[in-house]
């Protein structure tokens, strides 16, 4: 169904929080719609938006007459993840519900018929509720970090979180295993989203996340971008504790496989300035040769644990191709020692942001030093390049698990990190039997990665399963 096929179209309302994590894969969501024949208004907070334009272009968010973007206040100018979380969820109802109702009496513009929303952005379902349509919640982490974060009261309740104090984080208390979370063995606390990692029963996050997660038995369906092979106990076992869960993913490949038109592939999301060069550097390369390294849009680290990055790397004498965003190093501008620039300036570039689908799908790209955020670790998976994991926060540490242990794709990388086991596990990637064996399964992964996404795959016909029976009822 392509999208002017619909006189009177249905109306999806998608509304983003306000992270780059996040913006990204709900953009392809509502992109999917789109193409299945819906007309889209695209919500970010207000901060967003003006990223969006300061990166992309003052015409970036023009839109097209059936795909627009609006805005609502998230009340707070601080960028941290639970003072956003806390603003969001205590001030963006009102001004959603103000949105909903000028969409509804706005001329030319088709009544709103369902909401999808970010699941860190629940308080949308209230205002679905009061409209009496469909409210699905889409989680930008996979199924093992979401069933991860769905267990967080049980996790209070039998005192694993909060922490006592703060020698569990020394203590060997994080490598307690738990044994009840479905579909998730031998999971330690370590391997758990970072947030129980704290002693504070009010704690912002923790909390903020039980309600979210709660609500979510509230939505219409929930939405990952996964697919059934990749993880299908998880899958299975949310599937009997949610009303409906749908694997749509991964979204980019569903997106490649439809034809859409050159204005719609137009509108972006990335809050920084890519770098095509990126793309030249890497055609003079020779293939499986180059280190990709970008460690995504939140992590921070210390001065220090750039330099031990920084020489690892060069030490190795592959060549590599490093992400360095600004506000990545904590507090200061990412200075790098001017002799490790001199000794790598001939196989080595160094940008401040990539266009990271088409950097993985380049055959000069060996391995991937990551945060192990979920968007990357699926973009990693469809590309058929093994990893090696530095988690930073949030699902990171869950993602990194599964990665490592239950696909064995990856290798994990201490979060005090040394030069010298920088070089041995890139040396280990690119040219060790442990990394051969991670390539290998990692491009079984993409092959069945490809095949879900295909038309008639698993997460296609999910996708039209979350359409017909949910969205348009």
């Amino acid at each position: 169904m392509e999208s002017n096929s619909f006189p009177n179209k249905p109306h999806a309302v998608c509304v983003a929080f306000p992270a780059q994590g996040h913006v990204n894969p709900l953009l392809k969501v509502a992109k999917l719609l789109h193409h299945k024949g819906f007309h889209i208004t695209f919500v970010n907070t207000d901060y967003t938006h003006q990223r969006l334009l300061q990166s992309r272009g003052p015409y970036a968010l023009h839109g097209l007459p059936d795909f627009r973007f609006q805005t609502i206040p998230d009340g707070r100018p601080e960028r941290d993840v639970a003072t956003v979380c806390d603003s969001t969820t205590k001030n963006c109802l009102a001004p959603f519900r103000q949105l909903l109702a000028r969409l509804n009496s706005a001329a030319g513009v088709p009544p709103v018929t369902c909401i999808v929303s970010d699941g860190l952005m629940a308080f949308t379902l209230e205002a679905a509720q009061e409209l009496g349509i469909p409210g699905v919640l889409f989680w930008s982490t996979g199924a093992c970090g979401f069933s991860a974060c769905f267990h967080f009261q049980r996790l209070k309740e039998e005192g694993v979180t909060p922490f006592k104090d703060e020698l569990c984080l020394t203590n060997g208390y994080l490598d307690t295993v738990i044994e009840w979370i479905p579909g998730m063995k031998n999971i330690r606390i370590r391997d758990l989203p970072s947030f129980v990692r704290t002693t504070d029963p009010d704690d912002i996050m923790l909390n903020f996340l039980i309600t979210q997660c709660e609500r979510g038995l509230k939505a219409s369906a929930v939405i990952l971008n996964t697919f059934n092979h990749l993880e299908h106990d998880v899958l299975e076992s949310l599937s009997s504790m949610l009303p409906r869960v749908h694997a749509i993913g991964p979204l980019h490949l569903l997106l490649n496989n439809i034809s859409h038109s050159p204005s719609l592939n137009s509108i972006g999301s990335n809050l920084w300035e890519e770098e095509p060069q990126c793309l030249q550097w890497l055609d003079s390369k020779d293939p499986d040769s180059v280190v990709y390294v970008n460690f995504g849009s939140t992590t921070e680290m210390t001065a220090n644990q750039l330099v031990e990055f920084a020489w690892g790397l060069a030490n190795t004498k592959h060549p590599f191709l490093w992400i360095i965003r600004p506000g990545m190093v904590k507090g200061e501008s990412a200075i790098l020692p001017p002799d490790f620039v001199e000794e790598t300036k001939e196989r080595s570039l160094m940008a401040s942001w990539c266009p990271q689908e088409k950097v993985l799908n380049h055959p000069a790209v060996a391995g991937f030093l990551t945060h192990g955020g979920w968007n990357s670790i699926v973009e990693s998976i469809s590309s058929g390049v093994p990893m090696i994991c530095w988690p930073f926060f949030g699902d990171h540490p869950t993602n990194c698990r599964f990665t490592c242990n239950e696909w064995g794709i990856g290798m994990e990388i201490d979060n005090d990190v040394k030069r010298d086991e920088v070089e041995k596990l890139v040396r280990e990637l690119v040219e060790g039997e442990k990394g051969m064996e991670m390539k290998k399964n990692c491009m079984e992964l993409r092959k069945k990665a490809e095949e879900a996404a295909c038309l008639n795959g698993p997460s296609s016909l999910d996708l039209e399963s979350l359409i017909n029976e949910v969205l348009l009822k």
